[in-house]
């Protein structure tokens, strides 16, 4: 599903025009910004329809467009074929993508992508019905779990956690290939007991399955993260994040990063980077996972080469 910014539907005639005469002046002075995220329930989507906004005004004659995909996986392949500028990834997704690791979804390796910037962390978060009785990862033996789309950034990331404990999909009851809000609305349907997500803290869809019934968030110890090693790192989901959740969660914790290409232009580049940092007041009001995105955490744990319009902000701005 594609969604567009109002800014860019009021152009849709004149895009149309530029597309025609792509030769003139005109056409060379616009700038797409097509701006790939995730799921509408996740935290990828308001953060980029936050930065399509910031750059629809920033940006002299920018048309910019919102895309919900499947996140990470779809995202980097896209970028790979040219179909996005800019776009949000798992930092273990974005490794498999450049290494090419054809099971992670990735059959060849992906040569254009470049980093903008490593964001916020993601944080793996098992919720479960509290009627389920699940409350440790051995528990989900033998339940119904749901864990992402079918080779998406969050289902990697399920495959590495299940096997760090020693289990796999065929421990499961049954195993659902579902995002976000489709996997609540099992759960609230007494149709699926669990689902594992990598998300922002504080993510819509469980703020509502909370809302609407009583839950249960599933510890995933730090001895099973250490087991994993890097990029994944023991973390916690603090008390207090959704209602009814009165303790402190161990959980895993991955680094979403910020990813363009290499078609992109350098100054393109350099100005979706500093408009970013320049605008945070607007990604936090979007969403509060924005509260972790620092430009001196910018470089931590890349994988890929920078795009040299990023580069160009981090040395303008005394990080490298």
């Amino acid at each position: 599903m594609t969604v567009i910014s109002p800014r860019w539907l009021s152009g849709v005639l004149l895009g149309a025009t530029l597309a025609v005469g792509a030769g003139t002046g005109a056409a060379q002075s616009q700038e797409f910004i097509n701006v790939l995220t995730g799921g509408t329930s996740g935290v990828y989507y308001p953060l980029g329809v936050a930065l399509s906004e910031i750059y629809a005004d920033n940006i002299e004659g920018a048309r910019t467009q919102v895309q919900a995909t499947k996140a990470s996986v779809e995202n980097l392949n896209l970028l790979q074929q040219g179909k996005g500028e800019l776009a949000f990834a798992l930092g273990d997704s974005v490794q498999a993508g450049w290494d090419g690791v054809q099971e992670a979804g990735f059959p060849q390796p992906l040569t254009e992508i470049r980093a903008i910037a490593a964001i916020y962390p993601n944080y793996v978060q098992i919720v479960a019905s509290a009627d389920s009785g699940i409350k440790t990862l051995e528990d989900l033996r033998g339940k119904s779990i749901s864990v992402g789309a079918p080779a998406s950034g969050t289902e990697l990331n399920a495959r590495a956690i299940f096997a760090a404990a020693g289990m796999s999909y065929d421990d499961m009851g049954k195993v659902e290939y579902l995002p976000y809000a489709e996997s609540a609305e099992l759960i609230k349907n007494r149709q699926l007991d669990a689902t594992l997500q990598s998300s922002g803290l504080g993510v819509a869809f469980i703020q509502d399955l909370a809302a609407t019934m009583e839950i249960n968030i599933v510890a995933i110890p730090a001895e099973v993260v250490e087991s994993i090693g890097a990029p994944y790192v023991a973390s916690t989901i603090p008390a207090g994040t959704y209602d009814g959740q009165n303790q402190d969660v161990p959980t895993a914790a991955i680094g979403n990063i910020l990813v363009t290409h290499a078609g992109v232009s350098e100054e393109t580049a350099y100005q979706m980077t500093k408009l970013m940092y320049e605008n945070l007041d607007r990604m936090i009001a979007s969403h509060a996972a924005a509260n972790d995105i620092d430009p001196a955490k910018a470089l931590d744990g890349l994988s890929i080469p920078l795009h040299p319009g990023a580069e160009r902000y981090y040395r303008e701005a005394g990080l490298m």
